[in-house]
């Protein structure tokens, strides 16, 4: 075993530019992988890999003292005088023995539950102990998967990269960074990606950011995907037991181990070991374990968190110096594991920062951060790569060469144009990768539809559209093919449409022909639920009128957090009537209602008549205090969940063929989804409006509210749609206001319940409301359960829904599937 060592420590050597490297183990040689190493009284730091190797870029003959840190283990110093490179040091680390003998224990109560206490009392002034910083940071991610599948929902997976070996096994993903960080308390922060390097993509840039892995355990939670509670929040004890397996000594510092043991399974918790320095009671290191369960999300087995923190004397604080996350996947059949590293060094605790220096640009790359050579990494990572990860760089640039030439792309799509049976289903479309264009037909089977203007119907598309990769823009025409098979009617529509940069993003596009279009053009009801409720059901709800139009949109971020779309379109409406009373499965004493939103028995008359208008929208979204990402080949906005988004709008019926049809509407509306930590979610969506000299307009221009009928939900959360509301019942041409809010608990409520905290159902609450001038207001309340489903697979929600109006009450079961959005049903 020990020769292998010194076979692969001189292979190291030979692949890399380190002064002074080896191989760490544990006393029975096996590898110690994310050891933290460093030069006392110097700068220079490293981090072993998965095997062990480290090496630390000391270029200065002398003595040196060599730190090696690892939590769990016993640091180890090291005195060396180096005269000549590279140094060689292979060390070999004991674990730390964890001894009770010295805690005095209390009969009266737990001493780790005293330890914890202690580190609650200290969290806040640890928190904010550090008022600024900057510093390096370094990452890793390294993602595998194992039995890849060669198919998945019937399209082909490929060899992802060409880093698969015959067993379709190896790594997917891999890229390191290096970046400058800079904090200032309580929460600003920024981040200058100085260097990007993504295996098999010369020109991509790096996922790993340090704000994206900026994990804090003196905050109370931790946002994991979702929030997770901290092992010292303040409300700790309603989610934890504790238990200390002993204490350890590093140097002067006496550290407790604490075993951190959940109260409730699948409930936002850790398990594993906090380390708590004693009388300061600070954190010296964490290992903590979590399931994809704990934080909703399924496709996560497990996740383990590694902290490992060092002491700075001349702060007089324990401060983070490496972190790493260690996970397994598994989801419909596809399992793997991945490993993200990350190091901190050369702090600096007294830059010169103010407020000023800390924009709403929290990331920012650096214009030739994907160019840097192998010179630069060999001598910058403090965490040197492993053999698999060499040959994984090597490989897939050299493919990446191969992959980009134009006859390995035309030999590509020669395969992947190939029509096979299942583009009936998925539709079919045909690729030129070298030009960066493509042409795609929908399925012909998806398009199928029914409703009772038009019997049986198809509604195909078809789209080319060409990417400039260079400047990030594009173009794209569809054309849109609906016949019906009752009505035999042809209607043709059609759009071109324009991005020119990446950064504000800019959309133009043109569109026009004819179309069926609902009264409602959110719309309330999709073609296939529709569908399904006309033939099995005979309950046609949704409600159409005939539209020939010519429209012009667009949309661009003028300024950041402020995004503005304008539209002017002209429109020729007519109306259109049942042509068929086709059913598969008659429901007795039941029939077909007229196509008639308002007088369902009336299948001679419209609501509407023969018109045409000219309408112009114009609306804004503004993102208040909206950070953003600046990489070099585009803007990248992120959603943020402190401030809430405002929408203006006003539009207008600028001129009509009938003079009382033009009128004028001022909107607004307020949305927030509201992170409430460990106590679920909250949304809300506010919206309101004036009609101004709109006594007489088209039915068509009528406030519409999203109404439910069908007793099935599509949506994620309920916030933009009545759940039992009448289609129609309540559209107005008046003033209005629409509330919507629901606060889904997830697992705060029902997980502390005997009965229901093995079943991981999340408690939702909700109320809608809907209020018309001169008219009393219409609400609604409800009550569900969500995560419904079996192990992984929970699509499922289940709703209790009673309404009010003027007294009249009515009540209802909504079922919601979640996944609908994959099938393009709603």
């Amino acid at each position: 075993m020990k020769q292998l060592l010194l076979v692969f420590t001189f292979l190291c050597c030979f692949y890399s530019y380190g002064q002074i490297q080896g191989i760490i183990t544990d006393i029975d040689n096996n590898s110690l992988a994310f050891v933290n190493i460093h030069a006392k009284n110097t700068l220079k730091g490293a981090t072993s890999n998965e095997k062990g190797f480290y090496e630390v870029n000391i270029n200065k003959k002398g003595t040196y003292t060599i730190v090696f840190q690892y939590l769990g283990y016993k640091t180890l110093k090291k005195e060396v005088q180096i005269n000549s490179f590279p140094y060689v040091l292979n060390i070999q680390l004991k674990e730390e023995k964890v001894s009770l003998e010295e805690v005095e224990l209390s009969v009266k109560e737990n001493p780790a539950n005293l330890i914890i206490k202690k580190a609650i009392s200290k969290r806040i002034e640890h928190l904010n102990t550090i008022d600024k910083y900057e510093c390096q940071f370094y990452s890793k991610s390294l993602y595998k998967i194992k039995n890849a599948p060669k198919k998945i929902l019937g399209q082909e997976v490929g060899d992802l990269g060409g880093g698969l070996d015959s067993t379709r096994t190896g790594i997917v993903y891999l890229s390191e960074t290096i970046s400058k960080i800079s904090h200032q308390s309580p929460d600003l922060f920024k981040e200058h990606i100085l260097a990007s390097k993504v295996s098999g993509n010369d020109s991509g840039f790096s996922f790993n950011t340090a704000s994206s892995v900026n994990f804090n355990f003196y905050n109370n939670t931790i946002n994991i995907i979702e929030e997770a509670v901290s092992p010292i929040a303040d409300f700790a004890f309603n989610y934890y037991k504790y238990q200390l397996e002993g204490v350890i000594y590093s140097g002067e510092f006496t550290i407790n181990k604490i075993k951190v043991i959940p109260k409730r399974p699948d409930d936002r918790s850790f398990d594993g070991y906090i380390y708590i320095v004693d009388d300061s009671w600070e954190i010296y290191g964490v290992d903590l374990n979590l399931t994809g369960i704990d934080v909703f999300f399924p496709a996560l087995d497990t996740l383990n968190i590694k902290q490992n923190f060092k002491y700075h004397t001349d702060t007089n604080n324990w401060i983070l110096i490496s972190q790493v996350f260690d996970f397994k996947y598994q989801y419909f059949g596809i399992k793997g594991d991945g490993i993200f590293s990350a190091v901190y060094k050369d702090y600096n605790f007294k830059p010169e920062l103010n407020q000023k220096d800390f924009t709403n640009e929290v990331l920012l790359f650096e214009k030739e951060a994907s160019k840097k050579n192998e010179g630069f990494w060999n001598t910058s990572r403090p965490l040197q790569l492993t053999r698999e990860e060499k040959n994984d760089y090597q490989l897939k640039d050299s493919i990446q060469i191969i992959r980009k030439s134009k006859s390995y792309l035309d030999s590509t799509d020669r395969i992947k144009n190939k029509f096979k049976f299942n583009n009936l289903l998925s539709g079919y479309t045909y690729n030129n990768s070298f030009k960066n264009n493509q042409f795609s037909i929908s399925s012909p089977l998806q398009a199928i539809q029914f409703n009772t203007v038009q019997g049986w119907n198809t509604n195909l598309s078809l789209s080319y559209g060409k990417v400039n990769k260079e400047k990030n823009t594009w173009y794209k025409t569809k054309a849109f093919v609906n016949y019906g098979l009752s009505d035999k009617k042809l209607r043709l529509s059609g759009l071109i449409a324009f991005k020119f940069n990446n950064f504000s993003k800019p959309i133009l596009k043109l569109s026009g022909g004819q179309k069926l279009s609902q009264f409602n053009e959110s719309p309330p009801i999709s073609s296939t639920i529709n569908s399904l409720s006309t033939l099995f059901f005979e309950d046609n709800y949704a409600k159409f009128f005939d539209k020939k139009f010519v429209q012009l949109d667009f949309s661009n971020e003028f300024w950041n957090g402020i995004h503005l779309y304008s539209k002017i379109a002209y429109e020729d409406r007519s109306p259109v009537f049942n042509t068929t009373d086709y059913v598969l499965m008659n429901q007795e004493d039941d029939v077909y209602t007229a196509n008639n939103p308002i007088f369902e028995n009336n299948y001679n008359n419209s609501i509407i008549d023969n018109h045409s208008v000219l309408r112009l929208n114009l609306s804004s979204r503004i993102r208040f205090n909206q950070k953003y990402y600046t990489y070099p080949d585009g803007k990248f906005n992120e959603y943020s969940r402190k401030l809430p988004e405002l929408y203006l709008g006003a539009e207008s019926v600028l001129t009509a063929s009938h003079k009382n049809y033009q009128y004028g509407l001022l909107k607004a509306r307020v949305f927030q989804n509201v992170n409430f930590k460990n106590k679920g979610r909250f949304v809300y969506n506010l919206k309101g409006g004036i009609f101004l000299n709109a006594e007489n307009i088209s039915f068509v221009d009528y406030k519409h509210f999203n109404g439910n009928l069908t007793h099935i939900g599509s949506d994620d959360i309920y916030v933009n749609r009545f759940n039992i509301m009448p289609y129609y019942q309540f559209s107005t041409n008046q003033n209005y206001f629409e509330g919507h809010v629901e606060h889904n608990f997830q697992g705060y409520v029902l997980n502390r319940l005997p009965v229901f905290k093995k079943l991981n159902y999340f408690l939702v609450v909700g109320a809608h409301i809907a209020a018309t001038h001169n008219n009393k207001p219409y609400t609604e309340y409800s009550v569900g359960l969500e995560n419904l489903g079996w192990g992984k697979f929970r699509f499922f929600r289940l709703d209790y829904t009673w309404s009010n109006y003027s007294g009249n009450t009515d009540h209802g079961i909504l079922f919601g599937l979640k996944f609908l959005d994959l099938l393009n049903l709603n």
